[in-house]
């Protein structure tokens, strides 16, 4: 492949010379057409990535609405639903990017702000740090003060607080893409474009400390209040049942909440440990004297950041009891052995019956 584009300085040249003055940034570099091997093979691991993240999400949302879940848990849906929807586009705009191409006219200038910026894809992502701190503070609500939620947090709420996260998501992202890129001699320059670099400083922090430092404040506060709570519930009832007769109703009840909240526990983590790494990368350039990325570091960060929505099914098919139960009956060796077991413990039963009815004729 012919290198269109050699260096970082090559393509600030060009640029400014477009944009009379305006402030690029070299992230530009990222979306443009270029000849490295590495940023080759890595463009093959994101499909590959984003191939078993739509396949491993589609699965877990069949199983989620089978398990008729959507209809008690539906923000834990809507978190799956965004997944999915961001491991489909992450998937589509990677596979675009590996044929490099040349972009020209309206059509060129829309494929290159709605897929090869990577938009729709971050509107998934967005809209999924969004949903997360809905269902923490949900959680929060239904555990902590459960009266209080029993009350007022009705189910239009939830569907409305649902509908935000994709809403406020496409906005924030389709209003950041189309004022910050351009398509130039056929390459997408995909949030490139600012007025000034206090700008890009200003916003850059501001996403840093709104889908990042604040999300993650809401779901430890949150998460450390319900557990908090769970184990003061746990000594007092611990305490009392004393007569052995409790219940099975709630015990099951309280079995589903834990695995919710042990599930969501660990998407946040997930959560906090891929994207560190690309938001500090990102914070970093933004805030040094250079606007150079530095490829193998942008692109090691890239990579950790997808694994977001490439691990977040299988945190859902090991942790929610639901969803387990539904894929494990997917299963087809584990069908056939159950159904095998069921017929040994029949004939077991019959033969004892038979046994049993004998037993006054020998007599």
């Amino acid at each position: 492949m012919d290198q269109e584009i050699s260096t970082v300085s090559d393509v600030s040249v060009a640029v400014t010379q477009i944009t009379d003055g305006n402030y690029v940034t070299a992230l530009s570099t990222s979306w443009s057409p270029s000849s490295s091997r590495g940023q080759f093979y890595l463009k093959c691991a994101v499909v590959v990535i984003g191939v078993v993240a739509t396949a491993t999400n589609g699965l877990v949302l069949y199983a989620l609405i089978a398990s008729k879940q959507h209809k008690k848990h539906v923000l834990i849906v809507n978190q799956n639903a965004l997944d999915l929807f961001a491991s489909f586009f992450l998937t589509l705009v990677y596979s675009l990017k590996l044929c490099n191409v040349y972009l020209t006219g309206s059509t060129g200038y829309w494929l290159c702000t709605l897929l090869l910026s990577e938009s729709l894809w971050s509107c998934g992502i967005i809209g999924s740090v969004i949903n997360l701190a809905i269902v923490s503070v949900e959680r929060y609500l239904k555990v902590v003060h459960r009266t209080w939620s029993k009350k007022y947090l009705r189910k239009w709420i939830i569907h409305s607080a649902a509908a935000f996260a994709w809403m406020a998501s496409i906005t924030f992202n389709m209003a950041l893409v189309l004022s910050t890129t351009e398509v130039i001699d056929g390459a997408c320059y995909a949030y490139a474009f600012w007025k000034n670099k206090t700008v890009l400083v200003a916003h850059t922090i501001w996403q840093f400390v709104s889908f990042y430092v604040i999300v993650l404040l809401i779901f430890i506060f949150c998460y450390w209040r319900i557990l908090a709570v769970i184990r003061q519930q746990a000594s007092i009832m611990a305490a009392h049942d004393t007569s052995g007769g409790s219940s099975s109703a709630p015990s099951q009840s309280n079995r589903i909440q834990t695995s919710v909240i042990k599930t969501m526990i660990f998407v946040g983590v997930l959560y906090a440990v891929t994207w560190l790494p690309h938001n500090v990368f990102v914070l970093s350039v933004a805030l040094g004297p250079s606007n150079r990325l530095p490829d193998s570091g942008y692109y090691a960060s890239v990579v950790i950041a997808f694994l977001y929505v490439g691990i977040n099914p299988f945190i859902y098919a090991t942790k929610f009891d639901p969803v387990k139960e539904i894929l494990l009956r997917m299963i087809p060796c584990k069908t056939i052995s159950q159904q095998a077991t069921g017929n040994v413990a029949a004939a077991g039963t019959g033969t004892n019956t038979a046994q049993g009815r004998n037993t006054p004729f020998t007599r």
